[in-house]
């Protein structure tokens, strides 16, 4: 097929789809060939090696883009999976991503859902603790009742927290994956990807076929902090994705918050140092807004959900509450360091955690200590 034969879509499908011709290079071909994709794929090596950044190998692959890119494939398989592409000239293309410096020419996008209202993007650490785990689902959850659209990653951890957050109250969440679309990572979130794609969109810049690698991931980290109007980060350590995404807000011009943690844990390490370096401090929905001047509505819609669910309370007993304690302020505890801190015998405090755990206020963690819900 010849790139003549190519409509506007096509070319930009076959473009996005190319090997060696990343984002901030096609900004630049499509410069240089008044906005026209199907001219930048009908270019001449000569004049193409003119334009900034482009070397032999995407030469190559623009010349015989036919030989890198079964077009007639990823039609087929889009059909079949009820997948359009977005292009970036579309109306329904992100707002905001649009405004960014290198934003993808087009996304893939699976679910009815475009956005139409402001998003805010929630990130952390993929090993989340039990409080990181609350707090991106309560953001999520009374932000998305709000009326705010909650975009993340879905990956495992914070990102899975925060798209449940905004499903269970009804609300909208995009999630952006650093992978095709065909492929569901992590593969335990297939049921998580089905529940977004079905009320909210799940959407990618990459094509069928490709996997997540180190290169994606940063990829997809600039797509989330460009959707938003502002990046959450709930917990991350210093060198974790959250604080690339972080990064690439600010150089987008959004606002950056963080939520503080204890300052012995790694996965708050990084939230602190945003804070340090002038990332706002939240520590409730509210700050949120104030940051961003949006006023709380005073009035709840007839049939919406409260923000805050209100469980029955649990009756304990004295040892049971005297256990609890010593989990305060977000405290890790082995059952030997909970025995010495209350002269207890062993047995006793065991028991005591067990009952705990069944009535769903305490956790055991995988280094064997628990950690209160």
């Amino acid at each position: 097929m010849k790139a003549n034969s190519l409509n506007h879509r096509q070319a930009l499908l076959v473009l996005n789809g190319l090997p060696h011709v990343g984002p901030i290079m096609l900004s630049r071909l499509m410069e240089a060939f008044d906005r026209d994709p199907v001219a930048v794929l009908a270019g001449d090596r000569q004049t193409l090696l003119k334009v900034k950044g482009v070397g032999e190998k995407a030469a190559t692959a623009l010349t015989h883009w036919s030989e890198h890119f079964n077009l007639s494939k990823e039609i087929e398989r889009m059909k079949a999976s009820g997948i359009r592409f977005i292009a970036q000239t579309d109306t329904h293309f992100p707002p905001m991503l649009q405004e960014t410096y290198d934003p993808p020419i087009g996304l893939y996008w699976k679910g009815g859902y475009n956005v139409d209202r402001p998003c805010i993007a929630i990130v952390g650490t993929r090993r989340a603790t039990l409080y990181g785990l609350s707090v991106a689902k309560k953001f999520a959850g009374e932000l998305a009742r709000l009326g705010f659209c909650i975009v993340s990653g879905m990956a495992r951890g914070t990102d899975t927290a925060a798209h449940e957050g905004a499903l269970e109250v009804g609300g909208k969440t995009v999630a952006v994956l650093g992978c095709g679309l065909d492929i569901v990572y992590p593969p335990e979130n297939l049921e998580l990807y089905k529940r977004i794609a079905e009320s909210g969109a799940v959407v990618s810049e990459f094509p069928f076929g490709r996997r997540a690698d180190r290169q994606t991931f940063p990829m997809r980290n600039r797509v989330v902090a460009g959707m938003c109007e502002a990046v959450i980060v709930i917990e991350s350590d210093v060198a974790g994705g959250s604080m690339i995404t972080a990064r690439f807000a600010g150089e987008q011009g959004r606002q950056i918050m963080a939520v503080p943690g204890r300052i012995d844990q790694v996965s708050s390490a990084g939230c602190h140092q945003l804070i340090r370096d002038g990332a706002t401090m939240v520590t409730s929905v509210d700050d949120v807004l104030e940051e961003l001047r949006y006023a709380r509505p005073t009035q709840v819609e007839e049939g919406s959900l409260p923000l805050e669910t209100r469980t029955p309370p649990v009756e304990l007993s004295e040892l049971e509450r005297e256990v609890l304690t010593c989990f305060k302020g977000g405290e890790h505890c082995a059952p030997d360091q909970i025995s010495q801190q209350l002269n207890r015998l062993s047995a006793e405090v065991s028991a005591t955690l067990m009952g705990l755990e069944l009535k769903r206020l305490v956790v055991k963690r995988a280094d064997g200590c628990f950690e209160a819900r």
